[in-house]
């Protein structure tokens, strides 16, 4: 079996991620679940990872480095790889990306994300863990625009994971590591190129959230993510990422420019046949900007529960709804929730309506 049939296998089983480990057993991730895919010699392991390494990323291996990169197949399905060394020997974990951009429609999206994706100007964040579909939601809303709106966008990512075809946006995407050093380069660079819209592929440290509020404010639309499960803690994370002295200013600028957050966890559906997305999405009305302004970030959650007609809405009640309707199970719901006792509330009043 090639490398190549071995990817399109993969893909067969609707996998989304490989785990190739020298001195241990090759698996794939099916429905957020890890299972055992085919037993591979060492050697050909150790040759597979080798043999999509470049000359210099190989050097750079055997130099300490881990590597970050994607790769296309003939056929144009695109992967991403982090290539490392654990216990001294080769290994590899390769997320298999979707060949299409999907549409926030198709991916079951609130519909206030094409708002988001409509405004002109501010910072739109999307959060959540690894392997949470941040990325394919980001890619959704870049895409909307892309199709809708003459404009440049400029993608900062790392490695880039969907290609996109110019339609009315004219669109450049840099890869770390081969067009730009760093984020925070990037985006410098970029407030001199002329962009309307700016994709951040992560914002990992305070420079690069001082200059992506920077962009926002200045007139350009943002997205960025980061590791977060929830809205508020995604406000708190911004403001404890900036140095003490700078932390008034960042909560200030914050509260002015931003637009949405969309918090997002995949879970399995109750048929195990795939999984869904969970979001929690907080809109930057008013009344949320007060609350960063002043500070009173653990009232945020109150000011979602009251703002459903304007697109907001918790994990725990998008769980619930989930929940009600029959999509993922009552475990599941509890497994993924934020609060238990306010879960277990809301499903046992669900189960109560439905007896009704």
């Amino acid at each position: 079996m090639t490398f190549e049939e071995f990817i399109m296998q993969a893909r067969e089983m609707k996998a989304s991620d490989i785990h190739l480990t020298v001195g241990a057993p090759t698996v794939v991730r099916v429905n957020g679940e890890l299972r055992k895919y085919t037993e591979l010699s060492d050697q050909v392991v150790n040759r597979t990872i080798l043999s999509i390494l470049t000359a210099e990323q190989e050097k750079m291996l055997t130099e300490g480095h881990d590597i970050d990169f994607s790769f296309e197949l003939k056929n144009g399905a695109r992967q991403r790889v982090n290539v490392f060394r654990q216990s001294g020997k080769l290994a590899a974990c390769i997320r298999l990306l979707n060949a299409e951009i999907p549409t926030l429609e198709s991916l079951k999206m609130p519909p206030v994300l094409l708002e988001f994706a409509k405004k002109r100007r501010g910072l739109v964040l999307v959060t959540g863990p690894t392997g949470a579909g941040k990325s394919t939601t980001l890619a959704a809303m870049v895409e909307y625009i892309n199709k809708t709106r003459a404009c440049h966008i400029i993608t900062i990512e790392d490695p880039i994971e969907y290609r996109y075809t110019q339609q009315k946006a004219t669109i450049h995407q840099r890869e770390l590591g081969r067009d730009v050093p760093t984020f925070a380069s990037a985006l410098r660079s970029a407030l001199r190129e002329d962009p309307d819209v700016i994709l951040i592929g992560e914002m990992r440290d305070y420079e690069t959230i001082s200059l992506a509020m920077t962009a926002a404010e200045t007139g350009h639309l943002v997205f960025g993510t980061l590791h977060t499960s929830s809205a508020a803690q995604t406000i708190d994370r911004i403001i404890d990422a900036c140095p003490t002295y700078a932390q008034e200013q960042t909560r200030s600028q914050l509260a002015n420019m931003i637009q949405g957050i969309v918090a997002q966890s995949l879970v399995p559906t109750s048929d195990g046949k795939g999984r869904v997305a969970a979001v929690e999405v907080m809109v930057g009305t008013d009344a949320v900007k007060n609350l960063i302004r002043t500070n009173k970030i653990p009232q945020m959650e109150t000011i979602m529960q009251s703002a459903t007609s304007l697109g907001m809405i918790t994990l725990n009640d998008s769980l619930a709804k989930l929940y009600q309707s029959n999509t993922i199970t009552y475990q599941t719901a509890m497994e993924y929730c934020t609060d238990s006792t306010e879960m277990e509330k809301k499903l046992m009043s669900s189960a109560a309506a439905l007896r009704r």
